[in-house]
């Protein structure tokens, strides 16, 4: 059934939609606002799936019939690929299904040792035969084909060895516990394919060409080189090349970071992927398609190492070292004494199963307890790195700062005026300007409560501010060279020396300098308590990287007390990763956080990589950790976790260990039944099992 939109309130680049799809179908909500967030010309989209509405803003200056464009976009969302194919759930349900014959042999087993049914043995014989079949084949594969002995060898004799004592019990649940740990650590092991956004998405999916003296519309990647490209406001520029004609505002945020946009003009050089904010360019096309920055940044992040994420290598790891010495003991053994009951005690208390399952365990529950704390973790790999990280790079922008301009202080220089006349003339002057700094100036009148003034005739003046009516005076809002280029005489004063950190905005009416309004883009709260915490605490190494420039850089830097010799300004996404890999080859073990396409390479270069949920796509899918709550300090929570999964670990080593090497010293001289090493054997395994989730039990107990 086709879905209808009806609009519910419609101002000029805001409308809000009635959906009512949204409100019982989570599938079709996200894939309708991942849709439209990618949709050139829409700003935001913020959807109340409760109450079955979406609210987009989009720009206004554009000529967009914003119903048809929604509800082009609605059939788009309907007929798009479901997020869980069947596929998946079939998958889902094969990994438990392998627990299926080993449960029933173990059930079978016990039941055949207590019911006197005739044939019930015969039947437990024949299911333990088939459980342990995949065990023989994998131990007689790697004898076959590598020459190893490996774990499956080991269990293979331990399961002959206790069938020859009659035992049946004890190799079901051995069985039974080893395919449990294998789907533990096939649950818990990241998918070693990275998932990268189309790469349309990230430059736009169409151009405006000129050929033949008219403005045709064609796909992004059939631009050809030498082509004319012209680019209006609010479009993402699709090619990389150099304006020919025009002069613009361009936010490269997207692919440098840097959060000010750049004025361009004739002969400047742009980039694919970044947005035109205001002007109008037009560029000769040098590079397309896979050739541009953005392109070769994607391309470098799908040539980025992937390593095998499975906890199984940690287990596996410990495990065989186990395994030599417990076979060679047990062979000693059976030709000194010719007891096979030592020798089946022996092989069952081989160390392996409770350390193949425990720490696995151990990881499942840490990775349940960071979701808890709304942090998404996606290995047990990246938890034991995550423990013992001792360099962690920071993006900036975005990052530690908030990733948005923001007033923070307003001077008057005429005798009489006050702050308030001042911003309310320059609100007033840049409203419904696409700027950062103007949207900044009216979000901060908005905050103030300040009432806005009509404003007739103005001319914007692209990179040096605007010239506006207001009240029947002439206002200027802008840079230092505007007022001077007017005629505007501009005093120094002491205050503007003192915030020469901050960045300005002149204000001048009727030619005499009225004030300046400072802004910058603010630090996150949480970033000084962070990087406190990281050196003093943890002793951890802070490198400040961005795209942004020295001044800036530097400034961060010195509010929180980073070294300015661990501060990379002006890096592009290349030499981002050009500087993880420096710090690698100091021997360091490197986490970088960042939430933008720029950030992507150095994010899959590192040994952990860090991002938000309110990040890029393609930072987001790259990330080994997500910071769901988009909160810094949960940077901290992630960390403190890893390591006490770590001491965790120690622990279940020892409580496995511990117990077995006991068990073994009276296997070995005095004997010991093979149900009490069994008991001995499974029991450490479910007490480590057991106190692996003790974090988490905790933590719900700490929670009611």
């Amino acid at each position: 059934m086709k879905t209808i939109p009806q609009i519910i309130h419609h101002i000029p680049g805001r409308v809000r939609f009635r959906v009512h799809r949204l409100s019982h179908d989570r599938q079709f909500a996200l894939r309708l606002q991942q849709l439209l967030k990618a949709a050139n010309g829409i700003k935001t989209v913020r959807l109340n799936d409760w109450a079955g509405c979406i609210v987009i803003a989009y720009n206004c200056e554009k000529e967009l019939d914003i119903e048809k464009y929604i509800i082009d976009f609605i059939e788009k969302a309907e007929n798009y690929p479901s997020l869980i194919t069947q596929k998946e759930d079939k998958k889902y349900l094969q990994e438990w299904s392998t627990l299926t014959i080993p449960s029933l042999a173990t059930l079978l087993a016990f039941g055949s040792s207590k019911l006197p049914i005739p044939g019930l043995k015969m039947v437990a014989i024949l299911m333990l035969l088939r459980a342990a079949f995949p065990v023989v084949k994998r131990a007689y594969q790697s004898l076959l084909n590598e020459q190893k002995i490996n774990i499956d060898c080991l269990d293979s004799l331990a399961l002959l060895f206790s069938g020859l004592q009659g035992q049946m019990v004890t190799p079901a649940l051995v069985i039974t516990l080893h395919e449990l740990g294998d789907i533990i650590r096939e649950k818990t092991a990241r998918s070693t394919e990275i998932k990268t956004s189309n790469l349309l998405d990230t430059i736009g999916h169409f151009a405006w060409v000129e050929r033949d003296k008219k403005i045709i519309r064609v796909e992004s990647d059939e631009v050809e080189i030498g082509d004319t490209v012209v680019v209006y406001p609010g479009e993402s520029i699709p090619v990389d090349g150099k304006v020919i004609r025009g002069k613009a505002i361009i936010d490269q945020q997207k692919l440098t970071g840097e959060s000010m946009p750049v004025v361009v003009e004739k002969e400047s050089y742009v980039y694919a992927s970044t947005l035109l904010r205001s002007g109008k360019i037009r560029i000769k096309c040098e590079k397309v398609g896979y050739k541009t920055r953005a392109a070769a940044s994607i391309q470098l992040l799908e040539k980025a190492p992937v390593h095998d994420t499975r906890m199984a290598n940690y287990a596996g790891n410990l495990a065989e070292q186990l395994m030599m010495p417990s076979l060679w003991l047990a062979g000693l053994i059976l030709i000194i004494t010719k007891d096979p009951q030592r020798v089946a005690s022996i092989l069952t208390l081989d160390f392996v199963t409770g350390i193949r399952v425990s720490i696995p365990t151990a990881f499942l529950g840490a990775l349940n307890h960071t979701t808890r704390h709304g942090i998404l973790v996606r290995s047990g790999r990246t938890l034991e790195l995550l423990s013992e990280i001792d360099t962690i790079v920071f993006d900036k922008t975005g990052t530690l700062t908030e990733g948005n301009i923001q007033v923070v202080e307003v001077e008057t220089v005429r005798e009489g005026l006050d702050t308030i006349t001042l911003v309310q003339l320059a609100a007033s002057a840049e409203q419904r300007i696409t700027h950062p700094v103007a949207e900044a100036i009216a979000h901060y009148a908005q905050q103030k409560k300040i009432n806005i003034l009509p404003r007739h005739h103005w001319d914007y003046e692209v990179g040096l501010g605007i010239v506006a009516t207001i009240a029947e005076k002439t206002v200027l809002v802008g840079s230092k060279k505007l007022l001077v280029s007017k005629g505007v005489a501009i005093a120094e004063t002491p205050k503007m020396q003192e915030k020469c950190a901050l960045s300005p905005i002149y204000v001048a009416c009727d030619g005499e300098f009225q004030g300046i309004i400072y802004y910058t883009d603010p630090l996150r709260s949480q970033s000084a308590n962070l990087i406190h915490h990281l050196q003093k605490k943890y002793n951890i190494e802070v490198n400040l990287l961005t795209g942004d420039n020295q001044k800036r850089a530097t400034e961060v830097a010195e509010g929180l007390q980073i070294p300015l010799s661990q501060v990379h300004a002006e890096a592009f996404p290349e030499d981002k990763a050009k500087i993880i890999r420096n710090l690698h080859h100091r021997g360091k073990i490197v986490a970088f956080v960042g939430d933008g396409l720029n950030d992507s390479v150095a994010l899959a270069y590192a040994d952990v990589s860090i991002s938000f949920e309110n990040g890029s796509d393609i930072a987001r899918d790259t990330a080994d950790v997500v910071l769901m709550n988009n909160d810094l300090t949960d940077l901290l929570e992630a960390i403190a976790i890893a390591k006490e999964t770590k001491d965790l670990i120690h622990q279940n080593t020892l409580m496995v260990v511990g117990p077995n090497l006991a068990a073994l010293g009276l296997a070995t001289t005095v004997g010991l039944n093979p149900l009490l090493a069994t008991l001995v054997h499974n029991g450490t395994a479910i007490v480590a099992g057991l106190n692996s989730l003790r974090p988490l039990v905790q933590h719900q107990l700490e929670s009611n």
